[in-house]
């Protein structure tokens, strides 16, 4: 008997496919979300959120569910929460939540972060992958995201004075690939990639008007200025890279 239950369970798992590889699943009939996500070996929360569902949302026969492979991730030390999200390309948010973490917990050296591939809607998952040094080639152009004053400037970066609800414009033509909330530094940050290895990073936005996965113009609005905290003047961060490292704007923009 007990033979025979086992080879039976067996059966059952492979005439209903192997979750492990899936990365979209057509429900059975009695299927949850949370037998998916247990079979799938994917968070409950991640399957969720990258559907746009509630975690106890009842499923239909014949319904797709996405399901999004992760990668892990071993904190360095000095390594922040804006980093990790930074390179992955993936919301701090959403990492925070695929690991039951408080979204302003210290992260310690050593610590495994499981990197959800929360999919935007309606498109294919954009998933940064890590940084290699590309071919030497000729950066894009630049143009200043601010009418504002600049306030501070050096290698990491320029503050640009700025009234709440001031513009805010994409230096150059790419791919947004963060859009949201980074909450121990630069509070809401959208990030876009320009190929070759080069991203801006446009921080102390009050909102943004992209989200992760859009393509954007030179000049076009990416979101309005905010305030770095309550009693902090408005600003606008903004920071040239290579990869995951910061480049020194000024001569990029005096281009």
């Amino acid at each position: 008997m007990k033979c025979l239950a086992i080879a039976l369970a067996a059966v059952l798992l492979i005439a209903a496919g192997d979750l492990r590889t899936e990365s979209e699943h057509t429900v059975a009939a009695g299927e949850t979300l949370a037998t998916i996500a247990r079979r799938a070996g994917v968070p409950l929360s991640v399957i969720a959120q990258a559907n746009g569902m509630s975690e106890g949302i009842r499923l239909r026969a014949g319904q797709k569910v996405a399901i999004p492979r992760q990668q892990t991730h071993t904190v360095r030390p000095g390594e922040t929460s804006f980093a990790i999200a930074y390179r992955y390309g993936v919301t701090w948010d959403a990492i925070a939540t695929a690991n039951t973490l408080d979204q302003r917990a210290m992260l310690k050296p050593g610590q495994r972060l499981i990197i959800p591939a929360v999919l935007p809607p309606a498109t294919a998952p954009v998933v940064a992958q890590p940084w290699s040094a590309p071919p030497v080639s000729e950066p894009p152009r630049f143009q200043s995201p601010s009418a504002g004053a600049i306030l501070r400037a050096d290698r990491a970066g320029i503050d640009y004075a700025a009234a709440v609800g001031d513009r805010i414009s994409a230096a150059a033509a790419g791919t947004v690939i963060f859009a949201g909330d980074e909450p121990v530094r630069f509070g809401k940050l959208v990030v876009i990639d320009h190929g070759d290895g080069w991203h801006t990073a446009y921080g102390y936005l009050d909102r943004t008007t992209v989200k992760r996965g859009d393509s954007v113009r030179a000049g076009e609005r990416i979101g309005f200025a905010g305030r770095k905290s309550e009693t902090a003047r408005a600003q606008l961060h903004f920071e040239i890279r290579r990869g995951d490292r910061p480049v020194d704007p000024a001569p990029l923009l005096a281009r």
